[in-house]
């Protein structure tokens, strides 16, 4: 019972921190709501394959409240089927580069010597390649239609700037009065890591996660426009704009929504990941909790 209570308090301090902020509770809402459409909304609403000719390009009405694209299939269930991927994606790249970064750049900082030096090198070599050219490489040799192995490639190839944040990071709190004592004290690396220094560097941690997943989802966007990704199963909303792009849907006045459906869907996915960052500050950077 007790322990229910303690969670009940933390959601509960929780949701009010995120209230504090306007724009960033805009976010969360805008998070939970493109969640709610993709996990939930899929049960009620199937995916429209079927092509009907005499439906091409219908605007919107109460059949189809976006209209129909190019084969007369119904866009709304397109862009309800087509954020499950896309979200799957940036949250596993987000949270694997993220931890590749946080270990690497912690560690750098905190052993010093030839191995600081040997991760810095590893880190400067990655930085210097061009990573969307070489993901769009891979992306020609390999057949990357699982999310797994998609999300893996797009964080190995995109901890390394996060990796240099990190570790000035970590020097910089190595400083600090209470890190000198704990070391004093004859703490272990692994205590002074996990429980005086990562703690404070959590709301920089979970904003770099945030942008991470913004740049998995314009990278996995622009394999799939360019054509580099196998379609699968299931729709997503970059595999509509590439159909939409390569079908001529741009010459054709009542396309609109075909191309600025998902288009807007992205976007607001985008937003509400950036304006949350702003309740993520608050969450886990006491200076900011003033007056909770």
């Amino acid at each position: 019972m007790t322990f229910l209570k303690g969670i009940a308090h933390w959601v509960n301090q929780t949701l009010r921190l995120i209230a504090r902020n306007k724009a960033g509770f805009l976010g969360f809402i805008g998070l939970l709501f493109f969640i709610f459409l993709a996990f939930v909304m899929p049960l009620f609403v199937p995916l429209d394959k079927t092509s009907r000719v005499d439906k091409i390009y219908n605007p919107p009405s109460a059949e189809h409240i976006l209209g129909t694209d190019f084969q007369g299939r119904d866009i709304f269930s397109l862009v309800v089927h087509g954020g499950r991927d896309v979200i799957v994606i940036a949250f596993l790249t987000g949270a694997i580069s993220t931890l590749i970064a946080v270990v690497l750049g912690s560690t750098s900082a905190l052993l010093g010597g030839a191995v600081d030096s040997a991760i810095m090198t590893a880190t400067d070599f990655w930085l210097a390649i061009p990573t969307f050219p070489l993901l769009a490489v891979l992306a020609t040799q390999i057949k990357l239609n699982d999310v797994w192995l998609l999300s893996l490639i797009l964080a190995l190839l995109s901890w390394a700037t996060l990796t240099r944040a990190i570790r000035s990071q970590v020097l910089s709190l190595r400083q600090r009065d209470y890190v000198e004592a704990a070391r004093s004290l004859g703490m272990s690396n692994r205590h002074i890591i996990f429980k005086e220094i990562l703690p404070n560097m959590m709301s920089y941690i979970a904003i770099s996660l945030v942008f991470a997943m913004t740049a998995a989802v314009y990278a996995q966007g622009g394999l799939v426009f360019l054509g580099l990704l196998s379609f699968s199963d299931n729709n997503s909303w970059a595999v509509t704009i590439q159909l939409a792009w390569t079908r001529g849907a741009i010459f054709f006045k009542d396309s609109f929504l075909n191309i600025m459906a998902p288009v807007i869907a992205i976007a607001l996915f985008q937003l509400s990941l950036v304006l949350f960052t702003r309740s993520l500050e608050e969450i886990f950077n006491p200076r900011l909790r003033v007056g909770v």
